[in-house]
């Protein structure tokens, strides 16, 4: 492991004993989320993956390291508007070198976490290819070739459900349904995709785990958690958000990193708050399964 790279005492301390961890990413709190639903975010994820009975590891770039697992304290830094700088895989090394505060993606945290043998991670929805651009998210690519299970609620709903599913097959990522046959879409509960594969309970996720780990598979395996049922928005007011949300983006020239955080923030406001209220019922939702996920693997 590299001397740039370390888990927190409390994570170390649990990795050395076998108990379960869960990894997050910081990109959520830093650009994500508006204060102070970030820092009210960060507190009941923390909180979910608690009372599972597993260590929360939240990840980022602070004081030219990269550290997997976060005070309270350093963690509340992200909450900041401006403070920190998006971090995906590819930007670790800049970060690092420059001394920046770096708000970790799903990209590089799920690398961060399984170099340091956190094997369980989680998010919101995950990056994918997106419809008029055909830009296409570093998350994908990194799930290829990192061996961690991420729970998440399926592709965010800014980006093509269909072409993002079919890169992911293409990739050789399992996605695996929690409770359901069709691909959730964020704060949408379900496409038309149909899953080939499901689970029911955390067991049955923890025993592909283990065989992702005895197999030395490469990829990750992306277990996907619909949006609580009560806070699940209408398919079709929501793609209608996007699209305009979309013209709003070409119009400002919106580009790169700031396409995702424009994009949500947006679909927010033209919600009436609706979309935020998912995201926020989904990701505790989403911390809570990982935790129980990380302690079926771990005591089994």
């Amino acid at each position: 492991m590299s001397e740039l790279l370390l888990p927190s005492e409390e994570v170390g301390d649990a990795l050395a004993s076998g108990r379960a961890v869960v990894a997050l990413e910081t990109s959520v709190i830093g650009q994500g989320l508006p204060p102070p639903r970030n820092i009210e975010c960060a507190q009941r994820m923390t909180a979910a993956i608690r009372a599972s009975g597993a260590t929360p590891a939240w990840t980022a770039v602070v004081e030219s390291e990269v550290r997997v697992g976060l005070t309270d304290r350093q963690l509340e830094a992200f909450a900041d508007p401006g403070r920190s700088s998006k971090v995906a895989r590819r930007d670790i090394a800049f970060a690092v070198a420059n001394g920046l505060l770096g708000a970790t993606t799903v990209s590089a945290t799920i690398w961060a976490a399984s170099e340091v043998g956190v094997r369980i991670c989680v998010t919101g929805g995950i990056g994918g290819v997106h419809t008029r651009s055909g830009d296409v998210s570093a998350d994908l690519l990194e799930l290829s070739r990192t061996s961690v299970l991420l729970v998440c609620s399926g592709p965010k709903s800014i980006v093509d459900p269909i072409a993002t599913a079919e890169r992911l097959d293409e990739l050789g990522i399992a996605t695996v349904g929690y409770r359901t046959d069709l691909l959730p879409f964020f704060v949408v509960a379900a496409t038309g995709v149909e899953l080939d594969q499901r689970v029911d309970d955390a067991a049955a996720a923890a025993r592909l785990v283990r065989a992702q780990e005895s197999l030395r598979s490469a990829a990750a395996i992306l277990l996907c958690n619909p949006v609580p049922a009560a806070f699940a928005l209408d398919a079709a007011e929501v793609a209608n958000a996007v699209r305009a949300c979309e013209d709003d983006a070409e119009r400002d020239r919106i580009r790169g990193k700031a396409v995702t955080p424009f994009l949500l923030s947006c679909v927010a406001a033209r919600t009436d708050g609706s979309s935020l209220e998912a995201n926020l019922a989904l990701l505790e939702s989403n911390a809570r399964l990982a935790g129980e996920v990380a302690v079926a693997a771990a005591t089994a």
